[in-house]
């Protein structure tokens, strides 16, 4: 019987019963590199492009934006309109020509959609405190708006159905707009899409369900969550109440942002479950897991599977070697880590202006001055 700990081997989605070539999943990372009005620009696809070429089994897009104003940072292309079609499908023929699936991460900044990027007041759950709008306060979804958010991700979904995509992955991660539908401290509304766990996930859920109306049955639909955010007031307890409530759903997976897929919760420091643990050993018939966070070397993708994650996302480890996946049959593999000199980042095909935003990451980047 097969080790379910070996990440090399192939792997089978139960529902839409996709194969992929290894457990490896290039996780969504902000890069900027696309165009100003939206349109993903050739060194976008070419960054992405290297790393299925090199043998990552899933490629998973930066956050795209669903709505106009749902846009977080410059260089972030958009999915919010047709026209954005053409390009993506470039996209997505280049990264099955080498045998790997695409996923686009649909998103919404929500309080972190800048309002001078935007031109637009942010948008969230709640009237919140936000520096990023004159006002100093985002404004309260209506009950009008949230149902035109929803339309906004379900036609993005079907744009990513039209463009060649295999699926998508919505993100309720990391403090955008389905993480502070989520949050006790962001969503503070009194009607039916806040107050209880079961209230603040309905907005996710329908976006789900509308999603499901418009995708054809072979459409693989994910979720990246956060386990743990405190500043949003998620929390281990009500994250595994919403792991529940997706299982229920027919989501093909769940995506575990850890950032440490080896600490502990925070909410329980004296147990020695990591995050991943317990979903994996608190919730039955869950869908596939991933999980993200820390992982470098091919141990560290042993344990992570060890833990109970069918798949293995990275970020920071494919940028500058984008064949990482490749190596994942070799036991002792782990790549030299940062820093990295600009030279070094070129080669593995990072443009000038992803390299620049790298710099912003503490030891990343060899200063070369």
């Amino acid at each position: 019987m097969l080790k379910k700990s070996e990440p090399h081997l192939p792997y089978t989605f139960s529902r839409t019963k996709k194969k992929i070539k290894n457990r490896s999943v290039l996780a969504a990372m902000t890069n900027k590199q696309s165009h100003g009005d939206g349109v993903i620009s050739n060194q976008e696809i070419k960054w992405l492009s290297r790393r299925a070429k090199d043998g990552f089994s899933i490629i998973t897009t930066a956050a795209t934006h669903v709505s106009k104003y749902g846009q977080g940072w410059e260089g972030e292309f958009g999915v919010f309109d047709d026209r954005f079609i053409d390009r993506l499908s470039l996209l997505t023929k280049n990264i099955h020509k080498y045998d790997s699936l695409i996923f686009a991460q649909l998103f919404h900044a929500g309080m972190r959609a800048p309002e001078k990027l935007t031109g637009h007041v942010p948008i969230s759950a709640s009237n919140i405190p936000s520096d990023l709008s004159p006002t100093g306060f985002t404004e309260s979804a209506s009950i009008k708006q949230i149902e035109q958010l929803i339309f906004d991700f379900s036609s993005a979904a079907l744009r990513c159905v039209k463009a060649g995509f295999d699926g998508i992955e919505l993100h309720g991660a990391h403090g955008y707009l389905i993480s502070q539908f989520l949050g006790q401290k962001t969503n503070q509304r009194k009607d039916n899409w806040g107050g209880s766990i079961n209230n603040r996930v309905k907005f996710l859920l329908r976006i789900i369900e509308e999603i499901k109306k418009v995708v054809p049955e072979s459409f693989i639909v994910g979720v990246r969550i956060s386990p743990e955010i405190k500043e949003l007031g998620i929390h281990l307890d009500e994250s595994l109440e919403l792991g529940k409530l997706l299982a229920k759903t027919e989501i093909d997976f769940i995506h575990l942002s850890c950032w440490d897929c080896f600490k502990r919760s925070t909410s329980y420091p004296k147990d020695k479950r990591t995050l991943t643990e317990w979903f994996t050993q608190s919730i039955d018939d869950l869908p596939t897991v991933i999980s993200t966070g820390g992982i470098w070397s091919t141990k560290d993708a042993e344990a992570v599977m060890s833990q109970g994650a069918d798949l293995i996302g990275v970020g920071r480890v494919a940028i500058p070697y984008p064949e990482w996946a490749a190596n994942l049959n070799i036991k002792d593999y782990s790549p030299q880590k940062m820093p990295f000199s600009s030279e070094d980042l070129r080669k593995a095909d990072l443009s000038k202006v992803f390299i620049n935003y790298m710099k912003n990451w503490r030891g990343f980047v060899k200063d070369e001055k």
